[in-house]
């Protein structure tokens, strides 16, 4: 699915900026990352980076490296373009498909943040985790956050930013096509991904060689004037995402 994010490009990094899922993302992944110490002197890969604001994340935490990985070479262009500078030469880009990585490593964390629901079938889901696990140390963490199943059509999400049009059941995995939702409305950006359940995503951790896996809800950040804690209470009774944390 990687035509659809060259296409995109900037106006993916900026939709997904303002979205309020992608806020509860962010809160999430960075609890994690405190409850492992950190990330200061650890060599880190950052999968499906896209424009790199995670990827600048492990690097401003003390990474020791730090390399970002995409398979849009547009997205990885406004990656480096949003790192530019020599406070950035702790940062390496690198255009690639997650299912057939180079190998790059060993590192110690792996983050991936909306990457295996972009896997169009199940061969290639477990070729992602696998080359993943090629490129982690013995206990290495991999955290990556993934798509909740089964909201469509029971749940509408558009008021935390993106907006399910519909279901198609073929392949390997249902095919969810969808939008952005932005304030102040703008044209949508338009983006599909596969609806991979936890269980497969578990099989194929599994399957590639990692000993635990386990799963951890949503956070979300605190209460603000714009999105006060009953606009949150309501985004944990089913949120977008999970937090999916295996260990190599």
């Amino acid at each position: 699915m990687r035509y659809q994010y060259d296409i995109i490009g900037e106006r993916y990094a900026e939709s997904r900026s303002m979205a309020a899922f992608s806020a509860a993302d962010t809160h999430t992944l960075l609890g994690a990352l405190d409850e492992l110490g950190g990330v200061r002197g650890l060599d880190t890969l950052d999968l499906a980076c896209g424009h790199g604001d995670n990827t600048r994340l492990l690097a401003g935490g003390g990474a020791r490296r730090t390399v970002g990985v995409d398979s849009s070479p547009e997205l990885i262009r406004l990656a480096r373009e949003h790192g530019t500078g020599p406070e950035r030469a702790d940062i390496e880009y690198l255009v690639a498909d997650a299912a057939g990585l180079p190998d790059l490593g060993p590192f110690d964390l792996a983050t991936a943040v909306y990457l295996f629901n972009q896997a169009p079938d199940r061969g290639s889901l477990h070729a992602m985790f696998r080359s993943v696990r090629a490129n982690l140390r013995p206990g290495a963490k991999l955290l990556a956050i993934v798509p909740n199943a089964g909201a469509f059509p029971h749940v509408d999400w558009s008021p935390y930013g993106v907006r399910i049009l519909d279901r198609l059941r073929e392949g390997d995995a249902p095919l969810l096509k969808a939008h952005f939702v932005t304030e102040p409305p703008a044209p949508p950006v338009h983006f599909e991904y596969r609806e991979w359940a936890h269980a497969d995503l578990a099989e194929a951790a599994v399957e590639a060689g990692f000993t635990t896996v386990g799963w951890q809800p949503t956070r979300t950040p605190p209460a603000d004037p714009v999105r006060d804690e009953a606009y949150w209470t309501a985004y944990r009774a089913w949120p977008v995402s999970s937090l999916m944390t295996c260990t190599a």
